[in-house]
């Protein structure tokens, strides 16, 4: 007896039952609107059943064929075609597959984004997401920056790459590259069967944290699947929140990844901490900024214009055949981005964005010279656009960097040369680089001892004094209040005796052989009877009680006749 026939749902072929799963396995794989060769064509109508078999529509010759070859309602397409039938008029064919070919794919890597980016009119590539989100890089390869943590033959890039996440606590300020890391490791554990979860502690409840804890449970008793927690601005969760992931850490339950800008010490529990390697990301180099802004601007098509106004003309900056201007940008404009965004990578793209979309805006074109032998209008970006739309000050100053050091070096030192001008001004330029007041201030205490000193002791009065008022009122009020300070001081008297009197006593001390002299037993306080009888305090004699001058020797017996504020001889 010969096996019946099965007709397939998706290409209606009658196949023996024994090969029609294989066959619908391969029907479904297939590409969308293909059929098997050798399979019927599809019906122009949709059909919500088969037609009974040997019976035939009447009045209707489309309708009047055999029930073998007669249309399904195939729910395999109904996420795709809204449950219509592959192939038929009005619905998802060979057009549609062009057209799903031309949408770029999600998650991408980094130079497919910008390659994406490149084909698009440079309009289109600036509307909606920003900047700093569409060029997110998806691997470390594409990373920039961060190179003392995660260089080549670094412990955490090498775990990264062998896919051996443990449980980390990302600090580091805004635009230095945490969430990015934290994507870049959702992309490699997905890849690798890992299940990442991304919740915000600025949105977050405890609930949505427990639930979370709970599917991370059930993936890992039943598919023994792991499961990456990223919890960004981890430090807004209070001290009871961050008690919820202890036990789920210290057991494997979970992988935690945390990301905050403030001190772990102080706002992560110690016991959390102790469970999760602390990962101290630095802002972002000049350097590395200047690389993330040149790849920015090649994935946008704008035309870096160098110094001497000359550059290649291969590339206008927009799609062919688009009425758009080429769109240039200045060398030196890039170079101050990198500079004022302050390793800020968020910022620097950002602001680059603002920049472009403002000129598009306007519209106005510049004649610019083109390999010295010709000329065209373009749309040009100057370092004064890139300012306008930072709403930065343009001083140069890096408050960790050297230039910091630099600065307050040239403080002190114009104080101590009784330059009141110059003193003002190198104050001025750390106040408006975004120097910390309280900074300035404790450095005027130490100055004021160091090279004022007995000459003036009222200056350590307003040395103290300018330090509350700056901790009372802030910036900018507290300005005026260190510039005060800051003039008494070039104008005030100068002497360094206490400060070379003790430097002097300090050398005294490292050039020190074998034990330290004892302190004389006249000097001892003797507050029990038993240092009494051994001699401590006997001797002493009390300087009040007497009304002349009192012959008595307070140094060590070594050092009987020191006098430390004379020049020690080398």
């Amino acid at each position: 007896m010969a096996e019946p026939l099965v007709q397939c749902p998706v290409c209606l072929r009658q196949l023996p039952g024994a090969d029609i799963n294989a066959h619908l396995d391969r029907c479904l794989q297939a590409a969308e609107g293909e059929a098997e060769p050798g399979s019927s064509p599809p019906s122009k109508r949709p059909r919500l059943a088969a037609a009974p078999p040997g019976s035939q529509a009447q009045g209707d010759p489309e309708q009047a064929r055999p029930a073998a070859a007669t249309p399904v309602f195939s729910l395999f397409h109904k996420g795709r075609g809204g449950g219509q039938s592959p192939g038929a008029p009005g619905r998802r064919s060979g057009a549609g597959r062009e057209e799903a070919a031309a949408k770029p794919e999600d998650g991408g890597s980094a130079a497919g984004s910008a390659a994406a980016l490149r084909r698009a009119g440079l309009a289109e590539k600036l509307d909606g997401k920003p900047l700093a989100e569409r060029l997110r890089p998806d691997t470390l390869g594409d990373y920039v920056g961060q190179e003392r943590v995660l260089g080549a033959q670094t412990l955490l890039r090498s775990l990264l790459e062998s896919h051996e996440i443990p449980s980390l606590i990302l600090w580091g300020p805004p635009g230095c590259g945490k969430t990015t890391l934290a994507h870049i490791i959702a992309n490699s554990s997905k890849k690798n069967g890992t299940r990442f979860v991304t919740l915000s502690a600025t949105s977050a409840k405890t609930n949505d944290v427990r639930d979370v804890i709970s599917q991370a449970q059930n993936e890992k008793r039943l598919f023994k699947r792991k499961t990456i927690l990223f919890i960004d601005e981890i430090h807004r969760f209070n001290k009871s929140q961050q008690d919820t992931f202890l036990p789920h850490v210290e057991c494997g339950t979970v992988t935690l990844i945390g990301a905050t800008t403030e001190n772990p010490s102080f706002q992560v529990n110690a016991a959390l901490l102790s469970r999760c390697r602390v990962i101290v990301l630095e802002k972002l180099s000049v350097e590395a900024m200047e690389a993330i802004l040149m790849r920015a601007v090649r994935s946008l098509g704008v035309q870096v214009l160098g110094q001497g106004n000359q550059h290649s003309s291969s590339a206008t900056g927009s799609s062919s055949g688009s009425s758009e201007f080429p769109v240039y940008i200045e060398e030196k404009a890039l170079n101050a981005l990198a500079y004022l965004c302050d390793g800020d990578a968020r910022t620097g793209l950002n602001g680059l964005q603002l920049a472009v979309q403002a000129r598009l805006a306007v519209g106005k074109t510049t004649p610019l010279h083109v390999n010295t032998g010709g000329s065209a209008d373009g749309i040009l970006i100057t370092e004064e656009h890139v300012k306008e739309g930072l709403q930065r000050s343009h001083i140069l100053y890096d408050r960790a960097g050297e230039e910091h050091y630099n600065c307050i070096s040239a403080l002190h030192k114009s104080m101590r040369g009784s330059d009141e001008n110059a003193s003002l001004y190198w104050l001025a330029r750390m106040l408006e680089g975004g120097e910390d007041p309280l900074y300035v201030a404790r450095r005027l205490v130490r100055f004021a001892s160091e090279d004022i000193g007995l000459a003036d002791p009222l200056a350590l009065t307003q040395a103290v004094a300018a330090y509350q008022g700056c901790h009372f009122i802030g910036m900018p009020e507290c300005e005026v209040i260190l510039a005060q300070c800051v003039v008494y001081f070039a104008r005030a008297p100068k002497s360094i005796e206490v400060y070379r009197a003790y430097s002097n006593v300090k050398e005294c001390l490292r050039m020190h052989t074998g034990p330290l002299p004892p302190v004389p037993l006249h000097l001892r306080n003797a507050p029990t009877r038993l240092m009494k009888n051994l001699g401590y305090g006997k001797g002493y004699k009390y300087n009040p009680m007497y009304k002349e001058p009192v012959e008595q020797d307070y140094l060590p017996e070594e050092l009987k006749g020191t006098d430390f504020f004379k020049e020690c001889e080398t």
